[in-house]
């Protein structure tokens, strides 16, 4: 299924939903971000996706690291709750569901980086080479906000 996001554009859908999900800046020993480029908008990403019934959200980003990466993470922190109400997410199906991310930090722990049906490519990337990539506005927000040493977690 396609998606199409709007970030702060008054031209976007109004939310008809809203999932909670979650997302990971995986760093490794050497600063590298675990990236994925998404199979439904062609965008560079860190890893992440919906919560499902019966799991907590720590255990719902190790399932999705690994589904989309093959990476096997340990959860380390909270970056931040990101839940703009301008950051709409349209799919062809005719959801439209408003963001509402946890995102937390994480470390590779064990397998290998591999593509699956969410993502196309599985890359390590240093972060002084993520202007390189197609990365959409929020998840830049995500990562910079991960970057940061800051005392608090980020949250809207």
């Amino acid at each position: 299924m396609s998606r199409t996001d709007y970030f702060h554009d008054p031209g976007a859908p109004n939310a008809n939903s809203i999932k909670v999900a979650v997302s990971a800046l995986v760093q490794d020993d050497d600063g590298r971000i675990l990236l994925i480029r998404r199979t439904d908008n062609g965008k560079h990403s860190i890893p992440g996706g919906g919560l499902e019934a019966g799991e907590t959200v720590t255990q719902a980003v190790v399932r999705e690291v690994h589904e989309e990466t093959g990476v096997d993470v340990a959860v380390t922190g909270l970056i931040g709750v990101f839940s703009d109400p301008d950051h709409v997410i349209a799919y062809d199906d005719g959801e439209v569901r408003q963001e509402f991310s946890i995102c937390f930090h994480a470390q590779p722990v064990g397998g290998s980086p591999r593509p699956s049906d969410e993502s196309t490519e599985v890359e390590w990337v240093a972060p002084d080479r993520l202007h390189d990539r197609d990365i959409h506005p929020s998840i830049w927000l995500r990562i910079r906000k991960g970057l940061e040493d800051a005392p608090r977690p980020y949250f809207t």
